[in-house]
C-alpha cells in the first residue's frame, strides 16, 4: 500500500501520477493523511514518509506561528537525532540545564539538574521559541518525503464501514474533506488518519469523547518579556516554577533576549480578574511574587498577553480502526514539568509503527494499535501522579528538601527529564518516592484533609459555583 500514486489528474495531465510525487496536490489518495503540522504531527509524517508511505499533511495556519509551550527536555534531544533535525534545533535553542523551584514558604531556590539524573547521559535540554523550532520540524517532513499543505483546514472526516476504490484501484477507508484559504474545498480519499490537531482535538471534539480534567482543571495567562534578570552564566536557560497561592507561575528564558512568563491558576482565581485588562491581570499576581516580581522589575512586554483556557482534558480512546490520536488531540496535562512537546513526539513514534503495521501487515493491526494505546497512555499517567499533587504542601515540602535515600531523587530528575521509555530502572525509587509522600501526609492528617478540600473547590469549573 506504501507510496500508492495520487488520483487527480489535473497536477499531471500528460504522464501517470506516481512521476510526480511531489507535484501539487488538492484532493486525492493517500496512504496517511496527517491533520495538524505541530510537533506531533510533523513526526509521525517524517517518520511514515521514510518508511516509503505516501503521507500528507495539511496545517491550518502558515509557519512560522506564535505557540507557546517553548521549554523541552532531554528526553527530546534523542528524537531530534532520529528526526535529523538535531542541529537546526540547536541552533535555535539556548541550552537548559535542568529546573528550579521557588517557594512562598521556604527560603531558599531549589535547582534540578539533568545531569545529576539516574541516567547521566542526557545532561541538558534546549528553550526554544515554537514559531521557529514548528517550523523546523513541519519543512523536516517535506525534506523527507510527506506532502505538506498550509492554509488548509479540515472540514470533515468521514469513517466508511467497508473499504471503497477510487478510479486508480486504490483502497480507501476515510474520506477527509479540507477548505484552503480561498474556501475553495476538497476531497481526500485515504486507508488511515492521524489527528495531531494539538487542543483542538478535532476527532475527540467531533465524537463527543473529549473530558475535562475534574483533578487538575487549571487556565493560563502569559506573556513574552525583554530585560528580565536571568541566572548568570551556565544557568541563564534553565527554567524557573514559582508556587504562589493560586497556582505557579513559570519563568522561560529564550535566545532571543525574549522570556516567556506564564500564571496557571486555578478557576476561582481566574474569577477574580473581573474588569481588569489580561495584562493587568498577570501584573498584579507577577507582583504578589516577590522573586519574579524582582526578576521583572525593569522588564517590558514584547507582545499582548493572552490566556487559555481548560488546560486539561483527555480523550475517552486514542485510537480506532482506521486512526488514532497524536499528543495533545489525546491528552494534554498541566505544563508544570515541560512534558507536552515531548509527549506528542514520541506518540508521533510510537504511531508511525503502529500505522506502518496496520498498513502493511493488517492481521496485526489490532496489536499495534493496543500498544499503541499502552505506550502513549503511560507518559501522561507517570506525569499526572505528581502534577495532581504538585501544588500541596507535602509535594511541596519534598520538592524543595529533595533525599536521594533509594536514590529517589535520581529518578524523580530522570521523570522531569523524560527518561521513561528507555528501560532506565527508577521506578522502584518513584514507588519508594510515592510511599514517603503518603506517609508525610498520613503523618500530617489533618493539614492534608483541609489541604484536599481547599483543592476540590478550587478546581471546580467556571460554569460551576465557586
Amino acid at each position: 500500500m506504501a507510496g500508492r500514486p495520487m488520483t487527480d489528474p489535473s497536477t499531471v495531465p500528460t504522464e501517470s501520477p506516481s512521476s510526480h510525487p511531489h507535484a501539487i496536490r488538492q484532493g486525492g489518495y493517500c496512504d496517511v493523511f496527517v491533520v495538524g503540522g505541530g510537533p506531533g504531527g510533523s513526526t509521525i509524517a517524517t517518520l511514515l514518509a521514510r518508511q516509503g508511505h505516501d503521507v500528507v499533511l495539511v496545517e491550518k495556519e502558515h509557519h512560522p506561528r506564535f505557540h507557546i509551550g517553548e521549554s523541552l527536555l532531554p528526553a527530546n534531544l534523542e528524537l531530534f537525532e532520529t528526526l535529523g533535525v538535531a542541529e537546526e534545533i540547536a541552533e535555535i535553542g539556548i541550552d537548559k540545564w535542568g529546573a528550579e523551584f521557588v517557594s512562598p514558604v521556604h527560603d531558599h531556590v531549589q535547582p534540578y539538574n539533568f545531569g545529576d539524573a539516574w541516567d547521566k547521559s542526557m545532561p541538558k535540554a534546549y528553550e526554544v521559541e515554537r514559531a521557529e523550532f514548528d517550523r523546523i520540524l513541519f519543512r523536516n517532513a517535506a525534506r523527507n518525503g510527506a506532502h505538506t499543505i498550509e492554509g488548509t483546514k479540515v472540514v470533515d472526516i468521514d469513517f466508511h464501514d467497508a473499504a471503497r476504490q477510487d478510479e486508480y484501484g486504490n483502497e480507501y477507508h476515510v474520506t477527509v474533506l479540507t477548505e484552503d484559504e480561498n474556501k475553495a474545498r476538497h476531497e481526500w480519499h485515504t486507508a488511515f488518519v492521524a489527528d495531531a490537531t494539538g487542543r483542538d482535538t478535532f476527532l475527540a471534539n467531533r465524537h463527543g469523547w473529549k473530558r475535562r480534567s475534574r483533578k487538575h482543571n487549571s487556565a493560563a495567562v502569559f506573556g513574552h518579556f525583554r530585560n528580565t534578570q536571568r541566572n548568570p552564566g551556565k544557568e541563564e536557560g534553565n527554567i524557573t516554577l514559582f508556587w504562589f497561592d493560586h497556582g505557579w507561575f513559570w519563568f522561560i528564558p529564550l535566545k532571543s533576549g525574549v522570556t516567556s512568563v506564564g500564571m496557571v491558576a486555578w478557576p476561582y482565581h481566574m474569577k477574580s480578574r473581573q474588569d481588569r485588562s489580561l495584562e493587568q491581570f498577570l501584573l498584579d499576581n507577577v507582583d504578589s511574587v516577590p522573586e519574579l516580581r524582582r526578576r521583572l522589575a525593569d522588564a517590558t512586554l514584547v507582545r499582548d498577553v493572552q490566556a487559555t483556557g481548560n488546560f486539561s482534558y483527555s480523550a475517552d480512546r486514542t485510537h480506532g480502526d482506521r486512526f488514532l490520536l497524536v499528543g495533545d488531540a489525546f491528552m494534554f496535562i498541566d505544563p508544570v514539568f515541560s512534558s507536552g512537546v515531548m509527549l506528542a513526539m514520541q506518540s508521533g513514534v510510537f504511531g508511525a509503527d503502529a500505522i506502518d503495521t496496520v498498513l502493511r501487515h493488517p492481521d496485526q493491526a489490532k496489536k499495534a494499535l493496543k500498544a499503541y494505546d499502552r505506550q502513549i497512555r503511560r507518559g501522561p499517567k507517570e506525569f499526572s501522579w505528581f502534577i495532581y499533587r504538585i501544588t500541596k504542601p507535602v509535594m511541596r515540602d519534598l520538592f524543595m528538601g529533595p533525599r536521594n535515600i533509594f536514590r529517589v531523587k535520581e529518578a524523580l530528575i530522570s521523570l522531569l527529564a523524560a527518561d521513561i521509555h528507555r528501560g532506565t530502572p527508577i521506578w522502584r525509587s518513584i514507588r519508594i518516592l510515592k510511599g514517603i509522600y503518603y506517609l508525610s501526609s498520613l503523618g500530617q492528617l489533618r493539614r492534608s484533609l483541609r489541604d484536599w478540600w481547599a483543592h476540590r473547590r478550587k478546581v471546580q469549573p467556571l460554569d460551576q459555583d465557586s
